[in-house]
């Protein structure tokens, strides 16, 4: 360390501090980003092309483009999702998309240590002392800050000291499989079990009573993964399972990962004097798709701009900017998410009819709409009301499901 007190010390390096420590720094303060390492957050990996536009990602970060996604019914049935002329659905390694973010960080004149975070504690100097070990069972050690940015993950340490409650955060667990993607000429790509361009959303009770489990393509590797929040349920069971249905227990396995995931929006991300949290240390990650990685840049970002204005100022009300410029944005796609998933992902009887749906083209076009551009498409009313109308008459059993 160059110096005791940092203006503001971001803890975790993942998409949300890495971004956080990146504004800050070229904001003008002075930053240390404290992250642990090795470790890789078990992520589909999927962006869309608007988070490379408003984050300046370099196009080589994509290690694949789909251009459609399957859906998978408990049936077995499966609707096929192409993206169409809007777009792709990018696909990065969190291995190296993680750590380019944390190189642009330092580059940004942001400092890195690498440690585990211990706690934050106070005396009588006016700024709060962060301590950390840079090994296990190492000396605890500390450096002071102005500010503290809590983007540590979920279940976040510096949420459960820092916020009232932030420990009664519900979450999903996921787990996942990296492997080697099958061969070109193999029989599972050639019999269309998997596809090198198209991400598969399995909607089955079998492999996820209340979330879903997915294959993804990673370029030369693959994600396989399932989540759920069924503390009886066995993740690997069901990765296992899906693995040989898919006939891919042959490809080799890279690595493993398993982590909780929120999937609500904590209702306090400060503590009104000078810490505050984002990415999934602030409960961030879309409900339904479980999708985390732009918003958490995004939550880095608001985050970061409040912890800004507080530095400058030197009122703590500037942090409750973020929370609020978070929700006004993103709120009413969270919450319509979260009933999405608390209706359809209740019983297979419900999955069944949420897959027929999908294939309807107007509830094709505005998802893949609403994906892209991060917000509910006002430009087609008529078709918000025609998805509105076949919803109610699936939720309702007025349409039979296909077969």
């Amino acid at each position: 360390m160059t110096q005791e007190i940092y203006d503001a010390v971001v803890i975790g390096g993942g998409p949300a501090g890495a971004t956080a420590a990146t504004e800050l720094a070229l904001a003008g303060h002075s930053v240390l980003l404290m992250e642990r390492g090795g470790r890789i957050k078990p992520c589909g990996g999927a962006v869309p092309p608007r988070m490379l536009e408003d984050f300046d990602i370099p196009q080589s970060l994509l290690v694949a483009r789909a251009r459609s996604a399957r859906m998978i019914a408990p049936s077995g049935r499966a609707v096929d999702m192409p993206v169409g002329e809007i777009g792709y659905v990018g696909m990065v390694d969190r291995e190296e998309f993680d750590e380019w973010l944390r190189v642009r960080a330092c580059d940004s004149g942001a400092e890195r240590l690498c440690a585990t975070f211990d706690k934050v504690e106070r005396d009588e100097h006016p700024h709060p002392r962060v301590t950390f070990r840079r090994e296990r069972g190492g000396p605890i050690e500390s450096v002071r800050a102005r500010c503290i940015v809590g983007a540590d993950g979920a279940r976040s340490a510096v949420a459960k000291q820092c916020l009232p409650n932030a420990e009664r955060v519900k979450c999903v667990f996921a787990y996942h499989e990296i492997i080697k993607s099958p061969a070109n000429d193999s029989e599972v790509f050639e019999s269309g079990a998997y596809d090198a361009n198209r991400c598969d959303v399995f909607y089955q009770g079998k492999l996820s009573p209340d979330f879903y489990a997915w294959v993804f393509p990673h370029g030369d590797t693959a994600s396989i993964g399932v989540g759920s929040a069924n503390k009886g349920f066995s993740l690997r069971g069901a990765v296992s399972e899906m693995r040989s249905e898919l006939d891919l227990t042959r490809c080799e396995t890279v690595r493993r990962e398993g982590a909780p995931i929120p999937l609500k929006p904590l209702k306090r991300w400060d503590n009104g004097a000078d810490v505050i949290v984002a990415g999934d240390a602030a409960g961030i990650v879309a409900p339904a798709s479980g999708e985390g990685i732009y918003y958490a840049m995004v939550g880095g970002q608001v985050s970061a701009q409040a912890a800004s204005q507080f530095l400058k100022t030197g009122q703590a009300k500037a942090l409750k900017t973020a929370r609020s410029k978070f929700m006004k944005e993103h709120g009413r796609v969270f919450w319509i998410l979260g009933i999405m998933q608390y209706f359809w992902y209740s019983s297979d009887k419900r999955r069944e009819r949420f897959v027929d749906m999908c294939d309807d083209k107007d509830v094709q076009q505005l998802t893949w709409q609403a994906y892209m551009n991060k917000k509910l498409v006002r430009s087609k009313p008529m078709a918000h009301v025609k998805i509105f109308l076949k919803d109610t008459a699936h939720l309702l059993g007025l349409r039979p499901a296909s077969s």
